[in-house]
């Protein structure tokens, strides 16, 4: 038995709360994993896991090990990465997950820079708007919009978007103009709404302009918890949507979206990067955080608003 082949197996059992996640994201079979964990329980001579038939759960013997065994892989990781004829450069695999129209507008594009700087790091990038198991996937961090609540997983504000109202030129000439928020409640007009994995709602985007504020919800178009679609449904003029600067700067460029209540603001997103509370953050994690903390500065310069603070 390799140990710590065995104890990075542990870890991922408890951290995933299955044998069979665990062997997936450890590239696996759920038998290699079983024989790991079995063959460091009877050299610890105690129990590590309570195995049931639905679920897995750690015993107070297992739930100390395993506080342990995550400062002694994250202490042996830097150790090897600190050493001089060590490879100065971060390397390994790395699983991040960001929204769909951030990773093709914002991120993917600039990747030739960030593998410029990070030739030796193995990028799976998950793109989608779910809400993801950080633990359970074995995820290394998140990127995402919006107020984070769970109190699991550490964040790091790394932008405000900033957000405006648009709508496509045929919904306007079908619609009219609204000049004043109110008027997205008339019957003629209607909304493409985001509905957000985290609690299912689409909440309206609070506006204020001087003393004046409204929040609008108008008729629903569509509702849709995809950023693509949701972005798609407002070019395809089937109501007003609101969007961050990223996502509608090149199609009011084009004139494909035109922004409205101009004299209006709208309070901005904040962006986060999320990672597991309890995991120690890598080197490799570490240097794509700082990075996208670069990147979104530049993006916000281009956009006229500023990152938000650690």
């Amino acid at each position: 038995m390799d140990r710590f082949d065995a104890m990075k197996a542990f870890v991922r059992v408890v951290e995933a709360g299955s044998f069979t996640k665990a062997a997936a994201t450890l590239h696996m079979s759920r038998t290699s994993v079983t024989q790991l964990i079995q063959q460091l329980e009877a050299r610890l001579r105690v129990r590590l896991l309570n195995r049931t038939t639905r679920q897995v759960g750690v015993t107070p013997d297992g739930a100390a090990y395993y506080e342990r065994a995550v400062r002694l892989l994250a202490e042996l990781e830097d150790l090897e990465s600190g050493l001089p004829g060590a490879a100065t450069v971060p390397q390994g695999q790395l699983r991040v997950d960001v929204p769909a129209p951030l990773a093709t507008m914002v991120i993917v594009p600039a990747l030739p820079a960030f593998y410029a700087r990070y030739p030796d790091i193995e990028l799976e990038l998950g793109a989608s708007d779910r809400k993801v198991d950080v633990i359970g996937e074995n995820v290394d961090c998140v990127v995402r919009g919006g107020e984070l609540t769970d109190n699991a997983l550490m964040a790091r504000r790394v932008a405000d978007l900033r957000l405006a109202v648009y709508a496509a030129p045929a919904y306007l000439a079908h619609a009219g103009t609204p000049a004043h928020p109110g008027e997205l409640r008339e019957p003629q007009h209607r909304i493409v709404a985001f509905r957000w994995g985290r609690t299912g709602g689409s909440a309206p985007y609070a506006m204020r302009r001087g003393d004046e504020t409204a929040q609008v919800t108008g008729r629903l178009a569509l509702r849709t918890d995809d950023g693509n679609a949701y972005l798609a449904a407002g070019l395809a003029g089937l109501g007003v949507l609101w969007l961050p600067d990223y996502m509608a700067r090149g199609h009011v460029g084009t004139g494909a979206l035109v922004p409205l209540f101009d004299d209006w603001h709208v309070e901005p997103m904040p962006l986060y990067i999320a990672y597991p509370a309890n995991r120690h953050v890598g080197r490799k994690v570490r240097v794509f955080i700082d990075w996208m903390v670069e990147l979104m500065a530049q993006d916000v310069d281009r956009q006229g608003s500023r990152p938000g603070p650690p």
